[in-house]
């Protein structure tokens, strides 16, 4: 069957690099054999989640270029986790505890200095209905902790190979809260079998959540899916990134005006047995990835690189791909110009700065009108082409005895204002005999 993945972030900050990782991986996962990618809000955290953020997060993917085939959020389907919470109580499988914060913070400080595991003890499970009623009557309310198997529950994760945890050395994890609300290992639990997911790709960090899940997917009937584990990105310092931070936000990253398979590119491929290297397009991307081939090592990501990678994408970009936005920034000179600015530029934008170079006025001090005025006497006649610069300055060689730099310095000073740029040979057409003219008087 085509695989069914999904996405499922919390609305709760703007997703950065490391989020978007876990999305391309599901993306390419589904398209690469036809399958569907899902976008889920996981938003039961109702005090920190906003509509604002799922905005975010929906606009970045489109940015980017993945597009959800179906988009929900948890906060719509409470009545479904509602049905499937009063079935796993039926089964005996979620049981009500009344033990306080402060309470289990003792217990497992007892634990500790004891030499013991700082594990759940299921103290709850040995109160009769009468303490119950007791403790109800006191004000408390209970919260709801999964019954767990206690035994060896295993898995072939596609990138991590064979993988096992024994829950007996895990706390009964708690899944609805005193408050009623439901924690994510629950209802993800639920959305993922309603939905037929039958791939789970998320981070490390997660491993453990897997054998839980594991017991609760088998307890509600439903099948268990494909799991992989990949690394994850860490700053060069090996620091995590985080929501909260802002740090390397993809909202941040294209308003800084980098390209979207400059950033896909990079997310995707650090940390892997794949060099890092600009790819034109997502589908191109999804052929590359091979989830077995992901590091254990987490990935630091260097900041740089996407100076680097936006570069190189830029410079191999035909004039077709960028055309529209091109025309958006107000730059003409159509193919030509793409051609000779390209290799020159680290974000679109600049070719704005290259195209008033090109349409002046530029502002050049002049050092030596003289020689300016003897380059002037020898300057070609139209047309012009590429083969006019080499003509000219070849000219201006014999005129003056200027050779190197002496010789091609004091040009581009004059006709572009900077000591840098793209090739002369292409600039002169475009910038034409008259004004080049009108540069060299100063």
């Amino acid at each position: 069957m085509p695989p069914v993945v999904r996405f499922a972030p919390s609305p709760t900050g703007y997703i950065h690099i490391g989020n978007i990782r876990t999305a391309l991986l599901n993306w390419c996962v589904a398209k690469r054999d036809g399958g569907q990618f899902i976008l889920r809000y996981d938003d039961t955290d109702t005090a920190r989640s906003r509509q604002e953020y799922a905005d975010a997060i929906r606009q970045d993917l489109i940015w980017l270029g993945m597009v959800p085939d179906l988009e929900l959020r948890q906060s719509d389907r409470l009545p479904l986790y509602d049905a499937a919470t009063a079935a796993l109580r039926a089964a005996g499988r979620l049981y009500p505890c009344y033990e306080t914060e402060e309470e289990l913070d003792r217990r497992r400080a007892l634990q500790k200095a004891r030499g013991l595991p700082p594990v759940y003890d299921r103290a709850a499970l040995r109160l009769t209905d009468v303490q119950k009623a007791a403790l109800e009557a006191e004000g408390r309310r209970p919260h709801w902790r999964f019954l767990l198997n206690h035994r060896r529950v295993e898995w072939e994760d596609g990138v991590r190979g064979p993988a096992h945890i024994d829950t007996s050395s895990l706390s009964d994890p708690v899944l609805v809260r005193a408050d009623g609300s439901y924690l994510y290992t629950l209802t993800s639990v639920i959305d993922d079998i309603d939905l037929g997911v039958t791939h789970i790709v998320r981070g490390e960090d997660h491993v453990t959540n897997t054998a839980v899940q594991i017991e609760i997917f088998e307890s509600l009937g439903g099948k268990v899916p494909v799991f992989a584990h990949h690394n994850l990105l860490t700053t060069l310092s090996g620091e995590g990134l985080s929501k909260r931070t802002g740090a390397l936000s993809i909202r941040s990253l294209r308003e800084d005006g980098f390209e979207p398979m400059a950033v896909s590119s990079l997310a995707l491929l650090t940390g892997t047995s794949e060099a890092v290297r600009p790819v034109a397009s997502l589908e191109e991307l999804a052929k590359l990835v091979d989830l077995s081939r992901i590091s254990r090592a987490p990935a630091r990501f260097d900041p740089a690189e996407i100076q680097v990678l936006n570069a190189r994408l830029l410079h191999e970009t035909p004039y077709a791909a960028v055309a529209e936005r091109l025309a958006a920034l107000g730059v003409g000179g159509g193919e030509t110009f793409w051609q000779v600015v390209r290799s020159n530029i680290v974000k679109l934008a600049e070719t704005k700065g290259w195209w008033d170079v090109v349409t002046g006025p530029v502002a050049s001090d002049v050092e030596d009108a003289t020689f300016l005025s003897r380059a002037a006497a020898v300057l070609p006649p139209g047309p012009w082409d590429e083969t006019t610069w080499s003509t000219w300055t070849d000219a201006v060689k014999v005129e003056t005895g200027a050779k190197g730099k002496a010789l091609f310095m004091p040009l581009r000073q004059a006709l572009t204002g900077l000591d840098h740029g793209p090739e002369l040979k292409g600039l002169l057409p475009l910038i034409g005999r008259e004004q080049v003219l009108a540069r060299l008087k100063g």
